[in-house]
């Protein structure tokens, strides 16, 4: 007979990895989480903010692992729409009802609002995961694209990271740690 494995991740896991493995673990997890696994994003984020204030974790190190994390997988699924989204829409866009003048006009809107999307979208959950994917499915330029997805990974790490930071002081009253 055939033996069923289950895995099972809770977001307990990310966090001790978090504590066992620090900024390289934080980097890949943010990497993955961006690009679109279902990885809880910003608990890593205040879990880490909250392991700085607390000396566990260097902020010399935590904090660009955090930026490099978001950029990396906002990069990774940018350059996957860019490489394979428009042959994707191209054979079976049709069955969906994505058509080639959809997309021209999905990339004129991009180009006049959508790149804020990848500066602000950061903080909607969903919308994080497939604005990468439709900025370079609609070929904006890298350029720019990089101007608005980075400068949205500092902001967003940096106010988890904050959140985590700052309210360590109320978290001590939850007797946590």
């Amino acid at each position: 007979m055939a033996r069923i494995v289950s895995l099972h991740f809770s977001p307990h896991i990310f966090t001790q990895w978090l504590t066992h493995y620090g900024s390289g673990a934080l980097f890949l997890l943010l990497a993955f989480g961006i690009f679109g696994l279902p990885i809880p994003d910003e608990t890593l984020l205040v879990f880490a903010g909250l392991l700085i204030a607390k000396g566990h974790l260097s902020a010399y190190k935590t904090i660009p692992a955090a930026y490099l994390g978001a950029a990396t997988g906002i990069s990774l699924s940018y350059f996957l729409g860019y490489t394979a989204g428009q042959v994707t829409i191209r054979r079976y866009g049709r069955w969906i009802g994505l058509t080639t003048d959809k997309l021209i006009k999905a990339h004129h809107w991009f180009e006049k609002v959508g790149k804020w999307l990848l500066l602000f979208g950061y903080y909607i959950p969903g919308v994080r995961h497939f604005s990468g994917i439709i900025a370079g499915t609609t070929y904006l330029t890298y350029w720019e694209f990089a101007l608005f997805a980075y400068t949205g990974a500092i902001l967003w790490s940096s106010t988890f990271l904050a959140i985590g930071y700052f309210g360590f002081n109320a978290w001590q009253h939850f007797h946590l740690f």
